[in-house]
């Protein structure tokens, strides 16, 4: 197994709608929210972990291949391999190739080799940045959200939550670095199939209630204009 290229796909992550991906506070504080977002601890800014973009491209890729477990909902392993042949085997291997398999799951994982897609932490813009310091704004807003009484059609008490999430408009940079081994050429396609479909679909938490839209503009024109074209569920 030879390493022939290592590619790096660059861009900006802008948002259409407000993004919330949680900081795992457990605690409550006066004047604070029940659910706030997860920011740089040196500079207060918001960021995208990379592990939220590796996370839900997988998600969606598995779900469009058919290979999603109904019952167990894990991650796609390598015990898969066995009962496939053919495209559905292809699919699954390109998956497994992208994302990574734990060592310990033997002769297939020597087949999968290493992991091939790497996802950096993406920062907020300079642009963005620059236009909250200029204008002495927040890059977060705090969103209250309450359930509705069916036959009352008022609000339930007891049941207002907010919500922290940075704001629409806001953009991240973000960067993707792709190993590519002898056999691995149409990785990168699958790749970005994986971004088209976080597109079409949402990232971080609350996208059935329209959180987190957002569109990926990649550095690359060339690979902007491929990307543009992609229809991931034709």
């Amino acid at each position: 197994m030879q390493l022939i290229n290592i590619k790096q796909i660059t861009g900006v992550i802008e948002l259409i709608s407000g993004l919330h991906i949680g900081a795992g506070d457990s605690e409550m504080r006066i004047g604070g929210t029940d659910n706030p977002v997860v920011t740089n601890p040196h500079t207060g800014e918001p960021y995208i972990p990379g592990s939220s973009i590796k996370g839900k491209m997988r998600a969606l890729l598995e779900m469009r291949s058919g290979l999603v477990d109904p019952e167990k909902g894990a991650p796609l392993g390598t015990k898969a391999l066995k009962n496939l042949s053919g495209e559905k085997r292809g699919e699954a291997m390109a998956i497994l190739r992208l994302f990574g398999v734990s060592g310990a799951e033997g002769d297939e994982a020597r087949e999968v080799g290493p992991t091939r897609a790497s996802f950096a932490d993406c920062p907020l813009s300079q642009a963005s940045s620059s236009k909250l310091v200029a204008g002495n704004l927040s890059a977060t807003e705090v969103k209250a959200e309450t359930a509705i009484d069916r036959i009352q059609g008022t609000a339930k008490g007891g049941s207002l939550r907010f919500t922290e999430r940075v704001v629409a408009g806001m953009s991240f940079d973000f960067s993707i670095t792709l190993k590519v081994m002898e056999g691995d050429e149409k990785l990168e396609d699958y790749l970005l199939q994986g971004l088209k479909l976080i597109e079409l679909d949402a990232l971080g938490g609350s996208g059935s209630r329209g959180y987190g839209r957002v569109h990926f503009e990649l550095a690359d024109k060339e690979l902007q204009q491929k990307f543009a074209g992609i229809s991931p569920l034709a």
